[in-house]
């Protein structure tokens, strides 16, 4: 008989020591200093000394964070395997970033993605990407995760949400404003082989309780083993799958500098090709390590909703002593990874896109300073803001795709079509990411308001009703139309700004002038027929 705590679970002598013994291992690797305030690309690109390993195992554990463990699960136990879509096609973009922008940024000679911008465009769109971006990684990356990680650590250890994001907090933020992108690397590889531990090991044990896939097939409906919607599903309707959780995609994998920072600081591009790779194949892991489990905890314990499913399995008598200590620092690894991470990108861009071209004469070791203080003060910001944590939306990683959606369909136009259109305009492009944005706030503000009973008029209370994947296509296309509008037909302002990146001659080197080629294609190969046939398996 499986038995769940009533309130928390005390964890055994055995868990507490191995939760110990992780969060000195993590301390000590992260204040490990070395060089790492030499100069500003030492602290915020580690020096562009990044192995192709270091870069995939990163690239999973800065993606893979806490609401990934209790959205995925909690999606898996109300509705299957079908919230694992975002994961999947993630992969396809993986392989876009690693094979053509890879190249195209590295040759740029950027620090960060809006900088790519200033030279594509103008500053007005580096400035308005990056302070769009600062935002967006308090509220969908650091507060979200704090919140899924406050869900666990409640239900594990009985703390409040405030309690365990000021613990997080303060020992993420210690070596992240110590050691800067080299102790996020260092960290996170480490943190990203934890979490890929204790993720197999709840499965497996999972599995072993609920009688493998055939008992959990036998306990589940059908439709939990289907992957593909109907049009009219209110979360994961195929054509929202299809036509708009890519825009999310290329937004997140293949412009956000959260991301890209790990390409910016590979040894070379072939580093950076490899180590995409490599993540590309560890995003087919969360189907199987955190999806899985919210479907094993649906089969055990039918009565639990949305987020529950994941701290309910932890709580549970399923994981023996030791294990679940390995478990919870999985769990506790993927929540920092991603906070390191998240810090570190705010103060680079705040450093590199805001001050820097305001002091073009300040020293490195003042940018650097700089850069700390921006931590300090993001730290300062995030922890007063814990109190709004729990108003967050309990089906979390719903929330936070819907979120993304809003912002990031004018991102990714503009991004498209500096790569692919030489004569666009710089001024046109900025009109239209601003519209584009007013109009995916204005959304986003709107919901929170109808949700909130603030607003009953019948017209907006439809206009929320729009799938958040379809509101994305529609934004995709109604920024594109602006931006091409404005600078084809009526010719707005007279900066194209293309002379700065040769495009061409950047993805030319990247795919014909990197060794390994040959091995790259076919293993992409295989990663995008194994991601198709996954499809074809749970259609």
């Amino acid at each position: 008989m499986i038995e769940i705590a009533s309130m928390h679970s005390p964890i055994s002598l055995i868990d507490g020591i191995i939760i110990l013994i992780y969060l000195v291992a993590v301390l000590a690797l992260g204040l490990y200093v070395k060089n790492s305030d030499k100069n500003l690309s030492d602290y915020f690109l580690a020096g562009g000394k990044l192995g192709w390993f270091a870069i995939g195992i990163s690239l999973f554990a800065t993606n893979i964070s806490s609401e990934h463990f209790i959205g995925l699960a909690g999606g898996g136990a109300s509705r299957g395997l079908a919230v694992a879509q975002f994961e999947l096609i993630a992969i396809f973009f993986l392989v876009i970033l690693g094979w053509f922008i890879a190249p195209i940024f590295r040759n740029s000679g950027i620090f960060t993605t809006p900088e790519f911008l200033e030279k594509r465009f103008d500053s007005s769109s580096r400035k308005f990407f990056s302070g769009l971006s600062i935002f967006t990684y308090i509220i969908t990356k650091i507060l979200v995760t704090l919140f899924a990680g406050g869900i666990l650590f409640n239900k594990i250890f009985g703390w409040s949400i405030f309690t365990s994001s000021i613990i997080i907090i303060l020992i993420t933020g210690l070596y992240a404003l110590v050691g800067g992108f080299s102790a996020v690397i260092r960290t996170q590889v480490f943190q990203g082989i934890l979490l890929l531990i204790g993720a197999f090991l709840l499965t497996i044990f999972g599995l072993s309780e609920v009688g493998g896939i055939q008992g959990l097939r036998e306990r589940l409906p059908i439709e939990h083993f289907q992957m593909f919607k109907p049009m009219s599903d209110p979360d994961f309707p195929w054509t929202g799958i299809l036509f708009g959780a890519p825009i999310i995609a290329f937004w997140y994998w293949c412009a956000d500098h959260y991301i890209v920072q790990r390409i910016l600081g590979a040894r070379s591009t072939e580093d950076a090709r490899t180590g995409t790779l490599i993540a590309s194949f560890l995003k087919i892991l969360p189907l199987f390590i955190l999806v899985m489990p919210g479907l094993i905890a649906g089969a055990l314990f039918p009565e639990i909703r949305g987020d529950e499913a994941y701290p309910v399995l932890i709580s549970s008598d399923i994981l023996p002593a030791g294990i679940k200590g390995l478990v919870i620092t999985g769990f506790l690894a993927a929540v920092m990874s991603s906070l390191s991470a998240s810090f570190n990108s705010v103060a680079a861009l705040y450093t590199i896109d805001f001050y820097k071209p305001n002091h073009p004469d300040a020293s490195d070791r003042t940018l650097v300073l700089v850069g700390r203080m921006a931590t300090i003060a993001t730290i300062f910001v995030v922890i007063l803001l814990v109190p709004f944590v729990k108003l967050m939306n309990s089906h979390i990683y719903i929330f936070l795709q819907s979120t993304q959606a809003f912002i990031s369909a004018p991102i990714t136009a503009v991004f498209l079509f500096g790569f692919t259109l030489k004569k666009i305009n710089a001024k046109s492009v900025f009109i239209a990411f601003i519209l584009g944005e007013f109009v995916g706030v204005s959304r986003f503000l709107i919901e929170f308001l109808v949700n909130s009973g603030m607003i009953t008029n019948s017209l907006l209370i439809e206009f929320v009703k729009i799938n958040y994947l379809h509101f994305t296509f529609f934004l995709f296309l109604f920024t594109s139309f602006v931006l091409v509008m404005l600078s084809y037909v009526f010719h707005y302002g007279s900066e194209i700004g293309v002379s700065k990146i040769n495009f061409q001659s950047s993805i030319d080197n990247g795919i014909m002038k990197v060794s390994g080629g040959r091995i790259h294609v076919l293993l992409s190969f295989f990663i995008l027929l194994l991601t198709l046939s996954l499809w074809y398996l749970f259609v």
